[in-house]
């Protein structure tokens, strides 16, 4: 079995030698490596063409998803890898990445972790991403900073969505859920990905995905279900008694396992810190995503 590796990428020159290093140091190499560049200007292109083995397809001002759509547009192997340019894959990450294809599966769902390199982003992290051990394969949805698939399971799914500049990896795993495409989890192989460095960043991500969820009509139960507990949190804290013992119980469960993680993401000693710093991104974060899917729906009105 042959496998291409994508990737798109724009202006960062930083990471995206680490990205290539990572891919050459690969355990079972990939048989092409593609990468679409929309437009850099930092010198990410220069890199990208001093390097041996790559596959270098210019497309100025290509979103995420048109980027992608051009690279396995480009990719000559119809099992196809896809990752991000900023990211950091582990060395067996592609062999691990194409057991679920290799016995059958249509889409392999790869893992993620993060590279936390200060104490925010240890936080923002464990309140975003789950542990390999909290998810379940029927239900888990892959980003595509890991994930492989069969090409023709892309194309009858559309492809990426171009017209969402966000969320596209999301829109397309629910297009495949709704198909019956056959999903198997590789837990075990895992790119490591960087958590936005500021707070201004991290709530410009979060209201993004939901203001796309919103446009693309994706996730309204859960985001209702959002609205709704922290309308339940506004009226119990106003409260007395009872309802306000009610809400600090269910505010300390809802944070318990996100401390959990960034305490193991953490030093030893900075407990006390995650144990404050976490519940309060975790209302910032949901506040971004409220403000984000009540822009995306209006902006989808507007469309309609």
């Amino acid at each position: 079995m042959k496998v291409s590796l994508i990737a798109t990428v724009k202006d960062s020159a930083e990471h995206v030698g680490e990205f290539l290093d990572s891919i050459r140091a690969q355990t079972r190499a990939p048989d092409e490596v593609v990468v679409v560049d929309a437009g850099s200007t930092d010198g990410t292109l220069e890199i990208l063409r001093a390097a041996e083995a790559v596959t270098v397809v210019e497309e100025p001002g290509a979103n995420i998803a048109r980027g992608r759509n051009v690279a396995v547009a480009a990719a000559t192997h119809d099992v196809i890898a896809v990752s991000d340019a900023d990211c950091v894959l582990a060395p067996d990450w592609l062999e691990r990445l194409l057991v679920p294809i290799e016995r059958g599966a249509d889409v392999s769902m790869g893992f993620y972790r993060p590279r936390a390199e200060t104490f925010f982003q240890a936080c923002a992290a464990a309140v975003a991403v789950p542990e390999p051990g909290e998810v379940r394969p029927e239900t888990f949805m892959p980003s595509s900073r890991s994930v492989a698939f069969r090409r023709e399971a892309c194309l009858d799914a559309g492809g990426y969505p171009e017209w969402l500049t966000r969320g596209e990896d999301m829109w397309l795993n629910l297009r495949w859920r709704e198909q019956g495409v056959r999903m198997e989890l590789a837990a075990d192989a895992v790119a490591e990905w960087r958590p936005r460095p500021t707070l201004i960043e991290h709530w410009d991500q979060y209201a993004g995905y939901a203001r796309h969820d919103a446009i693309g009509g994706m996730y309204g139960r859960r985001h209702a279900i959002r609205f709704a507990v922290y309308a339940g949190a506004a009226v119990a804290l106003t409260g007395r008694g009872r309802l306000l013992k009610i809400a600090a119980v269910a505010g300390a469960a809802y944070a318990a396992r996100p401390i959990r993680r960034a305490m193991r993401l953490l030093p030893p000693g900075s407990g006390r810190g995650a144990a404050l710093a976490v519940p309060a991104l975790m209302a910032f974060t949901d506040l971004a995503k409220m403000s984000g899917y009540i822009r995306g729906l209006l902006d989808r009105g507007r469309r309609e």
